[in-house]
């Protein structure tokens, strides 16, 4: 792939080295050439001083045979703007933009355009970690209505099939942590002790979801 960034900071470094180590090509965009010092004397990339919504930046960078773009300066603004731009003019599909701002992050996230809202993202693992398991789940999908939970095997499912649990809990279970590695389960797995069940559920259903897990399977 070739992937063109604008914003050269902490994040636009990072993510182009990473690039880099994954044998991507990369062009990175920054109004302030001193950022560039960042990608250390290693970076094979192109480097374009300018501003990353301007047109001319943007063909000098490649885009016209970009397969993604990622907008990550610090300003809002500039990176929707960007974005927009990368998306809309130049026709690419994979166009990311990070947003500090999440209600404007969940805009631009229903028009198309992926956001990653860092503040909210932030506070979401600062939460988790703060409270009880199922209080905040790992991800929730932009429009609200999907949720990814961790939950601890239950002491009153082991030795259930996971078939049963999903039916009943109204659940899926994306992937369980076993021992130490993912396992997908399948019609004859068995929740063991020990397990972490990595749940998938709408919204609605949680309240539902974590009583039938507190109470215990009903036996048919």
């Amino acid at each position: 792939m070739h992937v063109v960034i604008m914003g050269c900071g902490r994040v636009g470094s990072t993510l182009a080295r990473s690039l880099e180590d994954r044998n991507h090509t990369v062009s990175i965009i920054d109004v302030a050439s001193e950022a560039f010092r960042r990608l250390g004397p290693e970076f094979n990339g192109d480097k374009i001083t300018g501003v990353g919504f301007d047109r001319k930046v943007l063909v000098k960078a490649g885009i016209k045979r970009a397969d993604a773009f990622a907008a990550v300066s610090s300003g809002d603004n500039s990176n929707i703007i960007a974005a927009r731009v990368a998306r809309e003019s130049f026709g690419l599909e994979q166009v990311v933009a990070r947003i500090y701002d999440p209600g404007r992050a969940e805009v631009y996230q229903r028009l198309g355009i992926t956001t990653v809202a860092t503040v909210k993202w932030t506070a979401d693992q600062v939460l988790r970690r703060l409270l009880p398991a199922g209080a905040e789940p790992d991800f929730r999908d932009p429009s609200g209505t999907i949720r990814l939970d961790q939950v601890p095997a239950p002491g009153a499912w082991v030795g259930h099939r996971t078939v049963a649990f999903q039916e009943q809990t109204r659940t899926r279970i994306a992937w369980m942590d076993r021992l130490g590695e993912g396992e997908l389960p399948h019609r004859e797995s068995v929740i063991q002790e020990g397990d972490l069940l990595h749940l998938v559920m709408r919204e609605e259903n949680a309240a539902h979801a974590y009583r039938t897990i507190d109470r215990g399977p009903e036996e048919s």
